[in-house]
């Protein structure tokens, strides 16, 4: 069976080399779109035979659908610049396409962060997504990119006006397998680059969240970011990644507190006479 993979990317040139040739040898086709890079990222793209496709950036969500649409082998695997594939997880996907098992929809990986040059085994962690997907299912519009930017999820959804021509998966749930293996996160250089990007993407969140309706909460302020912290720290045992998973989950705590700050302010902003009350 063949594979596509598919990268969204703009400005990316520091990483989209370890991307590339992680999956040399694993992708029959590689297609990047790119959202203005003024970089090398389209060099090195093109460089190894990459379709290139030019395009205004629209969110992560409908962007990366874009991405998916574009495909054009028997299974689509979704990565981002920053994200390469561990051998162990490329000898897992070729496993699963020798098989071809029918009744299989989708595949999901484990995503492990990098920091500081080691990854982060507790800390985050298990991270499972969905990116292994049929291309026939992302036609027939049953697999498709969908949550609240920036939080983007690939999602597989079988219903009863919607079904897989596939008599091996017709009137049954879709079916998703986890690969063993990694797929690396190298999302940032350091702490000041990784809450520039929290910043980021708390201000995409909050906006995301006004759109829908949400308002601001002095409560989840308040008691929000603590809990994000312990979760990590308590459940996910990031204290055993030693100073990295503490400065990780420090940092989830204050892009946490950071999402509710923007939300709030955007609230008020928009109550009428500025008297809006968070909940």
């Amino acid at each position: 069976m063949s594979l596509s993979v598919v990268i969204v990317c703009r400005n990316n040139e520091a990483s989209i080399g370890r991307t590339l040739a992680s999956v040399a040898g694993l992708a029959t086709e590689i297609v990047a779109l790119d959202s203005g890079s003024t970089d090398t990222t389209i060099p090195q793209l093109e460089r190894e035979g990459a379709r290139v496709e030019r395009v205004e950036w629209l969110g992560h969500i409908a962007t990366k659908q874009m991405a998916l649409l574009a495909a054009s082998c028997d299974w689509v695997l979704s990565i981002d610049s920053d994200e390469s594939v561990e051998p162990d997880l490329a000898d897992s996907i070729r496993g699963l396409l020798a098989r071809d098992d029918p009744s299989v929809a989708g595949a999901r990986v484990n995503r492990k962060t990098w920091y500081a040059g080691r990854p982060l085994n507790f800390t985050w962690q298990p991270e499972w997504r969905l990116r292994l997907v049929r291309r026939a299912d992302v036609e027939a519009g049953l697999a498709s990119w969908g949550g609240v930017n920036p939080h983007d999820k690939l999602e597989v959804i079988y219903r009863g006006d919607r079904q897989p021509s596939d008599p091996a998966r017709a009137g049954r749930p879709a079916r998703i397998v986890d690969l063993p293996g990694a797929l690396r996160h190298d999302s940032f250089l350091d702490m000041r680059d990784h809450l520039a990007n929290n910043l980021r993407h708390a201000e995409v969140s909050a906006r995301s969240l006004a759109e829908l309706g949400v308002r601001g909460s002095y409560w989840k302020l308040a008691t929000s970011p603590v809990g994000a912290f312990c979760k990590q720290m308590l459940l996910k045992h990031a204290w055993r990644d030693g100073w990295r998973g503490w400065a990780a989950a420090g940092s989830t705590a204050a892009n946490t507190m950071m999402k509710h700050i923007l939300l709030i302010e955007r609230t008020r902003q928009e109550s009428p006479k500025g008297t809006g009350r968070g909940r």
